[in-house]
């Protein structure tokens, strides 16, 4: 097969970042997918219906005239959170989603939960009003081991949370353990999980074997081969439970090449073309217009999009190395392998 056409797909999990880091991020996003969920972390993060509607403007305003690309809101959670601007903000269309950050689990999440009892009154009002919640699945605890934390999160919160509150709709994000791709295939129409571009191809060996990559850095970190060949099972077997979150997060170089360097792999440019090649590879290239394009409207309870992309096998593809912003340079997730898939 040299050739496939699939509906255009959408991204489940997405930081654009705001300023001159938007104006140079959005266009990445815009040229391939129809819509994303949006990442609400910013500095200061976005909590309120109000903020994401002005946040959202700011996207808007930093895409190319032509383009019909949908940016889809999330809240931030935190324990001060009012569950009234939550549900009046997702039935006025404003707000798809909240986001469930553990405070310091990962990049700018210092406002996030810290004593999930304060944030019950609003998980309930959720659950009541349909709203999804999505999940950084990771404890924060100093003696659970960075590789071990999101196997912690389902067995002591993620788990207990989802019984405390019947009819919760949970999006796991970005998965990274065969435990989360089990217990995400196993849990009912009410549980999806995104898994990432990158955490399909790189295991914990790309990071640290040969010298440190700082741009293959990304938390949840990725984990063991075995993990990494359990999330591509899950991708590409089918199941509608598991969908694309691309959980492309731009740094700009001098912040990602530091003595602290930060997480995330930059992967919007060349997303499509890395996902046809693991598809390809595991003789399911038929399955990738579910994972990349259907799974995750139907979990949202959003209509897949009509217009339809194709993409063509050929040449190796020849992408940017980096992307030039107002904020510096920023790396594009280089998979290690030739890319031979382009979007024509």
């Amino acid at each position: 097969m040299t050739r496939i056409t699939l509906r255009r797909p959408d991204d489940w999990h997405l930081h654009l970042r705001d300023g001159a880091m938007l104006k140079a991020m959005a266009p990445e996003t815009a040229r391939h997918f129809a819509r994303a969920i949006i990442m609400p972390n910013l500095v200061p993060p976005v909590v309120t219906g109000d903020q994401a509607a002005a946040y959202r403007e700011r996207i808007l305003a930093a895409l190319p005239g032509d383009t019909a690309f949908r940016p889809l809101m999330t809240l931030y959670l935190t324990e001060a959170t009012d569950p009234a601007d939550v549900v009046r903000a997702h039935a006025d269309g404003l707000v798809t989603a909240v986001k469930l950050y553990p405070a310091g689990a990962t990049t700018n999440s210092a406002s996030g939960v810290r004593d999930f009892d304060k944030v019950r009154p609003v998980l309930d009002a959720m659950a009541e009003a349909g709203v999804p919640l999505c999940v950084h699945g990771e404890v924060v605890t100093p003696e659970v081991d960075i590789f071990d934390r999101e196997a912690v999160f389902i067995d002591r919160i993620l788990d207990p949370l989802r019984r405390a509150t019947p009819g919760l709709r949970v999006v796991m994000e970005h998965i990274t353990t065969r435990d989360g791709a089990d217990y995400a295939m196993s849990g009912g129409p009410d549980l999806g999980a995104t898994i990432t571009t990158h955490h399909l191809v790189i295991n914990r060996n790309h990071i640290l074997v040969g010298g440190i990559k700082p741009h293959y850095y990304c938390l949840p970190v990725a984990k063991r081969e075995e993990h990494r060949r359990a999330l591509v099972a899950a991708a590409t077997g089918g199941s509608g439970a598991v969908f694309l979150g691309t959980d492309s997060a731009p740094h700009s170089d001098p912040n990602k090449e530091s003595a602290c360097g930060c997480a995330g792999c930059f992967t919007a440019t060349n997303t499509l073309s890395i996902l046809a090649e693991v598809f390809e590879r595991e003789g399911a290239l038929d399955r990738l217009e579910a994972f990349a394009s259907l799974n995750g409207p139907a979990f949202y309870r959003l209509p897949a999009n009509e217009e339809r992309i194709t993409l063509e096998k050929g040449a190796p593809v020849d992408y940017p190395a980096k992307i030039e912003t107002g904020e510096g340079p920023v790396t594009v997730f280089d998979p290690g392998f030739p890319l031979h898939w382009r979007v024509v």
